[in-house]
């Protein structure tokens, strides 16, 4: 049985007694009593879209548990998922019950709610994605799956973003849908932003990698200006990583060489037992009245910039070092069948860690992130843990800029 007949079944059970007296158009009951209505609370439609909503969420909690978890666990791939989402669409009591059956990627190895992007990948499998290139209108767009030729219609857009030339410098605004890239929008989830030379990056945050920040610079808000209720919702942006390529004065051969420093990212993350920072949910609390935490020198304090202590190490990564093919007469690297075409934009990124850290070495010749060309416009991208979707697409980005003293 499908999903869609499984809770019109459900539906048609619980509607049973009301059915004769109301006559509903088809879709109602599946409308989120959160949102607002056109019908006003005295007409005619109204009480029953109430009495509708009622039924749908005062069902039997076990219930809802069993429905939710036969769906999770047969919904193993996009776009099939989205009936996982629909049931955190129905009602408040649904998405509750979804929240707590949904398991980050890093555990179940899927994205699921758009707060996946931000949590960090699967530890074993690492998830495939791949990026379209619009060179007309200098976008980029991430979809979920192999490759355009194999998912086609069914490839969901995770993340898109758009280049936006400055005089001292190279802007890529990401957001969550394809047209809209303004800052005040609520779509905005970070940037990335290169310096003259296209030669170093820093990738910034629309939220802060830590929760505590955000409700300490809540609670700072509510004190400072008690009452008071903000005209607006402002962004801002948390530097956490940065990003430089190796330059190449002397037009040596090989590859770019680059290197990532992953501020929200410690480097115990990779050690046996670490964690790395998941956020459950976007913040969304700061205005235009309230400021991040501020330092003893009344400084912003960056992501990730505390004492250099073994928990407070950022993790580093770099290019995986290519090997010379003599019979091909070039650079190459194992890219397991995902990249088809060379080009100086692909590489493959690895921990780059000290003897005195406590990484296996298997460990340090995992590849967290490769990316690699496999059509004119059309490149892939996998990632894994511990960075996320939106961090690894960030990185990504910068391999499209222009770097003529790199190459």
């Amino acid at each position: 049985m499908s999903f869609t007949s499984f809770v019109w079944e459900i539906g048609n059970i619980s509607n049973k007694s009301s059915r004769k007296r109301h006559r509903l158009r088809r879709g109602q009951a599946h409308i989120n009593p959160e949102a607002s209505f056109s019908s006003s609370p005295g007409s005619p439609g109204s009480s029953t879209v109430q009495i509708e909503q009622r039924k749908w969420a005062n069902l039997p909690p076990e219930l809802l548990l069993d429905i939710i978890q036969r769906v999770e666990q047969r919904e193993q791939c996009w776009p099939g998922r989205r009936d996982v989402v629909a049931c955190a669409s129905v009602c408040r009591s649904w998405r509750e019950i979804t929240k707590d059956i949904v398991k980050t990627p890093e555990l179940c190895g899927f994205l699921t709610f758009p707060i996946s992007l931000k949590q960090p990948g699967p530890r074993d499998t690492p998830i495939q994605c791949f990026i379209r290139r619009e060179r007309a209108t200098s976008t980029f767009r991430l979809y979920m799956g192999l490759s355009p030729a194999l998912s086609g219609e069914l490839s969901k857009l995770l993340l898109a973003a758009k280049r936006v030339r400055r005089a001292t410098g190279t802007d890529f605004v990401i957001s969550l849908v394809g047209d809209d890239f303004s800052r005040s929008s609520n779509k905005y989830v970070g940037k990335l932003r290169s310096n003259f030379l296209g030669t170093k990056f820093n990738i910034f945050d629309s939220q802060p990698s830590r929760d505590s920040t955000v409700c300490s610079s809540c609670e700072l808000c509510r004190k400072t200006h008690p009452g008071k209720v903000a005209p607006r919702v402002t962004t801002s942006n948390y530097n956490t990583a940065k990003i430089s390529y190796e330059l190449n004065i002397l037009r040596t051969r090989g590859p770019r060489r680059m290197q990532c420093i992953m501020n929200s990212i410690p480097v115990s993350a990779i050690e046996e037992g670490g964690t790395a920072p998941t956020p459950t949910a976007f913040t969304n609390c700061l205005d235009e009245h309230s400021s991040p935490l501020l330092d003893s020198a009344g400084r912003r304090p960056q992501v990730g910039s505390t004492s250099r202590s073994m928990q407070n190490v950022p993790l580093v990564l770099k290019n995986k070092a290519p090997r010379w093919h003599e019979q091909l007469q070039c650079w190459c690297l194992n890219f397991k069948g995902r990249v088809t075409v060379a080009s100086v934009k692909n590489f493959q990124l690895v921990a780059a860690v000290e003897p005195s850290e406590n990484v296996t070495i298997t460990e340090q010749e995992n590849v967290i992130l490769q990316f690699g060309k496999i059509g004119k416009d059309i490149f892939t991208m996998d990632y894994c843990y511990p960075l996320s979707a939106f961090q690894a697409f960030a990185i990504c980005l910068s391999s499209f800029d222009t770097k003529p003293v790199c190459e």
